[in-house]
């Protein structure tokens, strides 16, 4: 099926008029939702990981009121489907890659996965791979990698399609001594880093606490990013997120590309 068609029965399956501003698209709605209105200068970025396998959550996040960033796993069931929900429902989609951590089986990462003993054709191959299969992605962020992401020969690998493609890198930042957005500024590649993680602990006043923090964070710095999930967990971090703006009146909600020319302009 072409992505013509995969769009129009995207579209028909997720009810588009329903769902959508009347009149509007998904870039009308850029930097929308609660906080726009009466903006502070402050601004907060939240993604999702782990779309791909309609996990908990996963409705529940689609609907937020206002703007995230869904990171979509590659070569799973529902990869295309939450894809094409996501970006006609005004979030903005990226692809969520599997890359080697330094512990657990590579075998947990799923297919297609970054693994530190492929050739560099093989990254780059399987890179474009997974984003062709991710419909609407403007960027990439690693799915675990810790190992892969503190390896300099398969990050430039990795951050050579971003270029090719035009896409931004997302570190994750599961590993303190990273050297992604390093390696991606030596080659021009649009990046930023992951600042906290919303559901290490998946339970509903262990994702307030976090959520503070982002508070906190934002008004420290001006600008804040996020991390959250769906699957174990996933409907208690869309209940918490959904009332972040209520903890954070006056910040803007943006997607990740929004956030990027934000700090582009100035700010951290």
């Amino acid at each position: 099926m072409n992505r013509f068609c995969r769009t129009l029965a995207a579209a028909v399956l997720i009810g588009l008029g329903s769902t959508l501003t009347a009149g509007a698209t998904p870039a009308a709605i850029q930097g929308s939702g609660p906080g726009a209105e009466a903006s502070t200068g402050k601004a907060v970025a939240i993604v999702i990981d782990d779309f791909g396998n309609r996990m908990g959550g996963t409705e529940q996040m689609m609907n937020l009121p206002f703007p995230i960033t869904v990171a979509v796993m590659p070569f799973l069931a529902t990869s295309e489907q939450d894809a094409e929900e996501a970006y006609y429902k005004g979030h903005e989609v990226i692809v969520h890659m599997p890359m080697e951590p330094f512990t657990g089986r590579k075998s947990w990462l799923g297919p297609g996965a970054i693994t530190c003993d492929l050739s560099d054709q093989e990254i780059q191959d399987r890179v474009r791979s997974a984003i062709d299969h991710v419909p609407h992605a403007v960027g990439i962020s690693n799915h675990m990698g810790s190992k892969a992401t503190s390896d300099e020969r398969v990050m430039r690998n990795v951050l050579a399609v971003c270029k090719e493609r035009n896409l931004y890198f997302l570190d994750s930042h599961t590993n303190y001594r990273s050297i992604a957005g390093r390696t991606a500024r030596d080659m021009g590649v649009a990046s930023t880093d992951n600042e906290l993680f919303l559901d290490d602990i998946k339970e509903s006043a262990a994702i307030g606490k976090q959520l503070r923090k982002l508070g906190e964070l934002v008004d420290k710095h001006g600008t804040a990013i996020a991390i959250g999930h769906v699957g174990a967990g996933g409907k208690k971090t869309a209940e918490a997120v959904k009332q972040a703006p209520g903890l954070m009146p006056g910040v803007r909600f943006l997607k990740m590309s929004e956030m990027l020319q934000t700090r582009g302009a100035g700010q951290r």
